[in-house]
């Protein structure tokens, strides 16, 4: 599964590398939202949550829905500015039925990719934002209603949270992270510009890869959800967040300028496996006689003659799991004279946990 972005035929000046204030607040909010996510930023998110004066706290509480499972898209800007007031003003020039659909965007939707009306203007897409609020609490649906009733003085609310958040904690957290992102662009930009885009977007994530082929260009994600959108006529921003990871999110919802937001350092967080070698794993661990092989396998090296003798099985039957468990990556081999040994990768295996919530979670 991935999200692909078709740009094919687009120039190359119109992927861009930029940081973003208002979607490295998007990434901060969410991180204060959902810590258990970050536990990198723990220090971080335990201070700036303490801190916090209580009426703004409920506040964010009120609208965290627009962060914490999903993340609206208006957070993620495809014309980065230098300020975040400035964001806010384009945010403002934006129209109500664009600002309200992306804002009610609750849940990881299935509509996503579709184009789903906004609920201003469909009643299905209404009852479906209400519901969803509903559903996180009676705070949520208030503000929904809210929302749906007067979009200018909710959008008005909105950016006063944005600014009071930016006083309270987000200025000075800016501040120190603004450097660090704006040398990853640069880095990214220029290595775009030496050696291609293949690289760049390599350098982002381990999770991205840019296909080539007759058909086209594409960029594609590996992502736990299906998506397919194009750049044609409008271009691709890349934003780099101090605050994201394991999050890496892919704007491509149609009608909108696609956005991919990538952690930074990519190379010091140890890029997890894709999401189908993570479930080639899980598989492969996941059954009995497997589970006991990797007992012995774990504490040193065997032929499939010993695991046979020692599990009661035929020594193809061995095999076959054998071959189930290398094709995972989950065991290396060597050859000892006439015989060859196996032993379970325990690096590998130790990594599957952390793998496989990187997966559910970028």
């Amino acid at each position: 599964m991935s999200v692909t972005i078709d740009i094919t035929g687009l120039p190359r000046e119109r992927i861009v590398f930029c940081p973003s204030p208002l979607a490295e607040l998007g990434a901060a909010l969410h991180a204060l939202a959902e810590p258990a996510h970050h536990a990198r930023l723990h220090a971080w998110t335990a201070t700036t949550a303490a801190a916090l004066k209580p009426e703004l706290a409920d506040r964010l509480h009120e609208a965290d829905f627009m962060w914490r499972s999903t993340r609206s898209d208006f957070l993620l800007p495809a014309q980065p500015r230098a300020t975040l007031a400035e964001e806010l003003d384009d945010l403002d020039r934006m129209d109500d039925e664009k600002f309200v659909g992306s804002a009610l965007e609750i849940s990881c939707a299935s509509r996503y990719s579709y184009g789903a009306r906004s609920p201003l203007v469909d009643e299905r897409m209404r009852r479906r934002a209400l519901e969803l609020a509903t559903a996180r609490g009676p705070r949520q649906s208030a503000f929904v209603e809210r929302m749906l009733a007067d979009p200018p003085g909710t959008r008005a609310w909105i950016r006063r949270l944005m600014e009071d958040c930016d006083e309270a904690f987000f200025a000075d957290t800016w501040r120190r992270v603004r450097v660090q992102l704006s040398a990853d662009a640069r880095h990214k930009t220029e290595l775009m510009r030496r050696k291609g885009l293949a690289e760049a977007v390599a350098d982002a994530s381990s999770a991205m890869v840019l296909e080539e082929d007759e058909a086209g260009s594409r960029i594609v994600v590996d992502k736990l959800v299906q998506g397919r959108t194009h750049a044609e006529g409008t271009g691709v921003t890349f934003l780099p967040t101090a605050f994201g990871w394991p999050h890496l999110f892919a704007l491509h919802a149609p009608g909108w300028q696609p956005v991919i937001q990538y952690p930074v350092p990519a190379r010091d967080l140890g890029g997890g496996a894709p999401v189908d070698t993570v479930k080639l794993r899980m598989e492969a661990v996941a059954h009995p006689m497997r589970m006991r092989l990797s007992r012995s396998l774990a504490r040193g090296a065997y032929s499939t003659s010993e695991l046979a003798d020692t599990y009661g099985i035929s020594a193809p039957e061995v095999s076959r799991h054998l071959a189930v468990m290398k094709k995972a990556g989950l065991i290396t081999t060597q050859r000892r004279g006439r015989y060859v040994l196996h032993q379970l990768d325990v690096a590998v295996v130790a990594r599957l946990g952390s793998d496989f919530l990187e997966s559910v979670l970028r």
